[in-house]
């Protein structure tokens, strides 16, 4: 696992010394704050192409990932705020989505 850096080298260091098993540490680094705000956006905004258009982001019709990056790009504008930013109405009244799954 590559998280980068969530912990400050206190809080390594705190957490390297409690005496925790190999399990609890990966958990107190995947549940920590900075990790959580720095991996929120980027899993969303991955569900909203898994949940809606059953794809990935780089697949047909789309050859990269610009679309993504477009739509990642907009939720960090709005802090986060999904609703705000309009993401669900967006994916649902999209053109891709309309045309595979209704009307």
């Amino acid at each position: 696992m590559n998280a980068g850096n969530p912990l400050s080298p206190t809080e390594r260091d705190q957490l390297a010394a409690g005496g925790k098993t190999r399990a609890q540490m990966l958990r107190a680094i995947a549940e920590h704050p900075t990790l959580v705000a720095a991996e929120f956006n980027r899993a969303f905004v991955l569900m909203q192409y898994f949940g809606y258009l059953r794809r990935n982001p780089n697949d047909p019709p789309d050859s990269d990932y610009t679309g993504y990056d477009f739509w990642l790009t907009k939720l960090n504008q709005f802090n986060g705020n999904f609703q705000s930013a309009e993401m669900v109405k967006a994916f649902i009244s999209s053109t891709e989505y309309r045309q595979r799954f209704g009307p």
